[in-house]
């Protein structure tokens, strides 16, 4: 008589239906034929490069969050980035045509597969570069990114470049202008801290060929002028597709030319070309020349196409004069998480600066500009308001620089957009902004700076 065998059967497998252990026999197939160390690969979406003067920018936009490692290897310059998690595909691949020979810093980039899963771009620069690696999550219509920042190790200098960029023209009238005693004031010898507010020169300063009073200025008047949002950051997009970013910086080029054709005057643009600046440095920037104006330029959009018109704004004390201003402002200073920025060398300084509002003269001389700018750009577009409108923008906190922001018209409005695209109109925009602001200095003329000050 034969023993029953002993029960083989594991436990777990008697409680088991028939249909349990055939999905679990599959899912068993599955892992011996399927290796769990390979996770699906991160998407490429796009590149990007920036390049400037300033800084270089090389974007990579993925569906998920990228990996990475980096490193500077010296003779000659070059910085190795490794991507893991990803394969070379066609996005990665057109990298390298993406650079062009003016860049100021990148020679060539270099792409291909180093090992299964990993990625290597060896970017070859033209000289050597403090580079700043960080990743952005996905805000408004762009995914994971990961930036790569080349600032030369030589940061360059707004005012010794705005000296260089002076026609010979107007460096002689600097120099030859009735020049104070240049042993420098308080004020001069502490220029981040306070600015007298511009008083009169003269009595009875005589008058231009417009027949606007013009003081006898006795040395070369600096303003900054700010193309708003610029690189990752197109600003707003009209119907039709003009981008804000590129809008602005044509009508600043435009009052840049006029205003470097008057006599002692001259302007700095907180970008000259495509690339992203976050708020805080465009107003170092300006700080950092001693500008006596800051003007913001925009075209922004409303969530109602049908809104129209032109505004000038002042930063506020108290609050937005209105809805719309307050939605301006807000929309405006996200510029910093639309274009990129890396939040761990955010300037502490301007921190400190962007809540020292006590300087009340400076907001009354603000004020005195954004009445004589809008009164002159009235002349070629209709008004949002008819009054100079206050909200807390970013770009207008220096404390010791009349800053004003214009809107020149909404790109969201279908008609509005033409108009901003069309050539002729930002000329008569920037004439109108040029007429503003002699406007403004025929009545507050500036006061003199030693020219110590001036090449501080």
């Amino acid at each position: 008589m034969f023993e029953r065998p002993p029960n083989l059967t594991h436990p777990l497998l008697e409680s088991m239906s028939r249909r349990q252990l055939l999905k679990a026999g599959g899912a068993l197939m599955t892992l011996l034929v399927s290796p769990v160390s390979l996770a699906a690969d991160t998407r490429i979406l796009a590149v990007r490069v920036w390049p400037a003067q300033d800084y270089t920018r090389i974007t990579l936009e993925g569906a998920d969050a990228l990996k990475f490692s980096s490193q500077i290897v010296k003779n000659p310059e070059r910085l190795v980035v490794d991507l893991e998690g990803i394969e070379f595909d066609s996005v990665l691949q057109s990298l390298p045509s993406k650079i062009l020979d003016s860049d100021p810093y990148i020679k060539l980039i270099r792409a291909g597969r180093n090992r299964p899963g990993v990625v290597r771009l060896v970017v070859e620069l033209k000289t050597e570069i403090k580079p700043q690696l960080f990743t952005l999550p996905p805000v408004g219509n762009y995914g994971h990114r990961l930036v790569l920042d080349l600032f030369p190790v030589q940061e360059v200098d707004p005012l010794l470049a705005l000296i260089q960029k002076s026609s010979p023209e107007s460096a002689a009238a600097g120099q030859t202008a009735d020049a104070p005693d240049t042993t420098p004031t308080r004020s001069e010898r502490q220029p981040e801290l306070a600015r007298t507010p511009p008083r009169a020169l003269d009595k009875a300063p005589p008058t231009d060929r417009d027949g606007l009073t013009r003081p006898k200025v006795t040395r070369m008047i600096t303003i900054a002028l700010d193309p708003g949002h610029g690189g990752e950051d197109p600003g707003a997009v009209g119907r039709a597709g003009t981008l804000e970013k590129d809008v602005t910086l044509s009508i600043a080029q435009r009052l840049k030319a006029r205003i470097d054709n008057e006599p002692n005057m001259r302007a700095m643009l907180t970008r000259d070309a495509d690339f992203f600046v976050p708020l805080g440095q465009r107003v170092n920037k300006a700080r950092r020349v001693q500008a006596d104006l800051f003007v913001s330029i925009h075209a922004d959009a409303f969530i109602k196409p049908e809104a129209r018109g032109s505004s000038v704004f002042i930063l506020s004390e108290r609050g937005a004069s209105s809805t719309a201003a307050k939605w301006l402002a807000n929309k405006e200073n996200a510029s910093d998480l639309i274009g990129g920025i890396n939040v761990r060398t955010r300037d502490a300084h301007l921190a400190r600066t962007l809540l020292d509002l006590s300087q009340t003269a400076t907001l009354k001389d603000s004020n005195k500009l954004a009445k004589a700018v809008l009164g002159e750009i009235g002349d070629i577009n209709t008004l949002h308001k008819n009054a100079v409108e206050e909200a807390g923008f970013a770009v207008l906190k220096a404390p010791d620089i009349p800053s004003i922001l214009v809107e020149t018209a909404f790109i969201s409005n279908p008609e509005e957009e033409k108009k901003l695209a069309d050539e002729a109109y930002q000329d008569k925009m920037a004439d109108a902004l040029l007429r503003g602001i002699k406007k403004y200095f025929a009545k507050n003329p500036p006061l003199a700076k030693s020219k110590l000050a001036m090449l501080e």
